[in-house]
C-alpha cells in the first residue's frame, strides 16, 4: 500500500506483522543514533497518537495538550497553504528500528531506509500542538495530507530518558520579543501598520526601538515597536477600515495625540532627554499607547471624521502624566512599577474616559468599582 514516496507501509520483512519505512539520514547525538526523516501530513495523526491527558504528571513525557492553541494554529495552515513553516517534530519510538543504509562505506553511510514496525508506540517529545494542529486543519482541508513535514526519531529510552528529552529541549527556548515578531510579521496588517507608523509618521520616526520589547535604562528610543503594535491594534479592534485608509488614520490619531503631550516633541526637539522623560512619564509606556489606542477606537466609532474626532481630545492636555501623580498608584503603576496587566491598563483607560467625558462600557465600570473598592 503506497501513501506518499517520503513514507510507504510494506510487507513485512519478518512474521511479527507489517512496518513503516522512511527515508532517513542517520545521525549521532551523546553516542546514540538518530534518524531524520519525512512524513507526510496524512500519517501525522495516526503514527502520533497523543492519550496522556489523564496521566499524573510524573508518568507524563510531556505537558499536557493545550486545546486553546490549536484554533489559532490550525487557522495558520490552513490561511497560509502557500507559505506556512512548520519546524521538525521529535519522537522517541518504543520499538526497534532497523536502518538500511545504502552503502556500507563513505558518505552512503548516513543515508538509507529506516524500519519501523508499526506496532511500536510513538511518543512525542516536541511538537504535540504542531500535531495537533495538523489533525484539525486535515478535517477541513484534505489535500494538505500530501505535503511532508520533518520528523526526528530517537530510540525510546525510557520514561525518564523522555521527560530529560522534553526538558532538555524546552531549558534554553527562549520566544523572541514581541517587537521583532511584528518587525518581521508581514501578514498581520496591524503589524504592517506599526512599521508604516514607525517609520513614516513625524511623531515616532525614529524614536521605535524595532526589536526589543524593553527599553534600556539608556535608550535613546521613546516607544518599543510592540507598544506602538498594541496602540494601534486596540485604535481599530472591532473597526471595518480598508488597511489603505486605516494607515493614514492612524497617523492622523497619533499625530493629534502628540499635540496633547508636549514631552514627546522635546525629545524630537532635543529639548529633554528621552532617557528622562521615560523615567518621570508614563506616556511612552506600552500601557498608555494601549490605553490612549481604546480611547480612539471610542471616537473612531462615533465617527472618524478628523473634525468630528480631534477636537474630543482636547481635554488630554490637561491629565498629568507625570509618575509623581498619586492618581496612577493603583491603575498604571503598582509598587512603583508600571503594569502592563489587562485591569491596569482598562483603570488607565477608565482614567482617561474621566477626562474627556466618555461613558464607561460595564465591564470597565465593573473594574472601577473595585478598584474603588480597594478589591483591585
Amino acid at each position: 500500500m503506497e501513501t506518499q514516496a517520503a513514507t510507504r507501509v510494506v510487507a513485512p520483512r519478518t512474521s511479527e506483522g507489517f512496518e513503516y519505512t522512511f527515508p532517513a539520514i542517520r545521525g549521532i547525538q551523546a553516542g546514540r543514533e538518530f534518524y531524520v526523516s519525512m512524513c507526510p501530513l496524512r500519517l501525522i495523526p495516526k503514527i502520533f497518537i497523543f492519550d496522556e491527558d489523564e496521566l499524573t504528571p510524573e508518568l507524563r513525557a510531556q505537558r499536557v495538550l493545550n486545546k486553546g492553541r490549536l484554533p489559532a494554529l490550525a487557522k495558520y495552515i490552513l490561511d497560509n497553504p502557500d507559505d506556512y513553516v512548520f519546524s521538525a517534530l521529535t519522537a522517541s519510538v518504543d520499538g526497534d528500528m532497523t536502518f538500511d543504509s545504502h552503502a556500507t562505506e563513505g558518505p552512503g553511510m548516513r543515508t538509507g531506509q529506516l524500519h519501523i514496525p508499526m506496532d511500536a508506540r510513538f511518543l512525542i517529545n516536541d511538537g504535540q500542538h504542531r500535531r495537533a494542529a495538523i489533525e484539525q486543519a486535515l478535517k477541513e482541508n484534505p489535500d494538505l495530507g500530501d505535503e511532508t513535514i520533518a520528523v526526528v526519531f530517537f530510540h525510546d529510552a525510557g520514561l525518564a530518558r523522555s521527560q530529560q528529552m522534553f526538558a532538555d529541549l524546552n531549558r534554553h527556548a527562549v520566544r523572541p520579543a514581541r517587537s521583532i515578531g511584528v518587525l518581521y510579521d508581514h501578514r498581520d496588517e496591524e503589524a504592517k501598520a506599526a512599521r508604516l507608523l514607525s517609520t513614516r509618521c513625524p511623531v515616532f520616526k525614529g524614536y521605535v526601538e524595532m526589536e526589543k520589547s524593553n527599553l534600556s535604562a539608556r535608550s535613546a528610543k521613546m516607544f518599543t515597536l510592540s507598544a506602538l503594535y498594541y496602540g494601534t491594534q486596540a485604535l481599530f479592534q472591532g473597526l471595518e477600515v480598508k488597511p489603505d485608509e486605516a494607515a493614514k488614520l492612524a497617523q492622523s490619531y497619533w499625530e493629534s495625540i502628540d499635540q496633547t503631550i508636549p514631552e514627546w516633541s522635546m525629545v524630537r526637539n532635543r529639548e529633554l532627554p528621552a532617557q528622562e522623560m521615560r523615567r518621570d512619564y508614563i506616556h511612552s509606556h506600552g500601557i498608555a499607547l494601549h490605553a490612549l489606542g481604546r480611547i480612539g477606537n471610542s471616537l473612531f466609532r462615533e465617527s472618524t471624521a478628523v473634525t468630528k474626532w480631534k477636537k474630543r481630545l482636547g481635554p488630554l492636555e490637561k491629565v498629568d502624566w507625570s509618575r509623581s501623580n498619586v492618581d496612577w498608584e493603583g491603575r498604571a503603576i503598582v509598587g512603583g512599577r508600571v503594569s502592563k496587566s489587562h485591569q491596569n491598563v482598562t483603570l488607565t483607560v477608565n482614567y482617561l474616559r474621566h477626562h474627556l467625558g466618555l461613558p464607561l462600557s460595564p465591564e470597565e465600570q465593573r473594574v472601577e468599582d473595585a478598584y474603588l473598592r480597594g478589591d483591585a
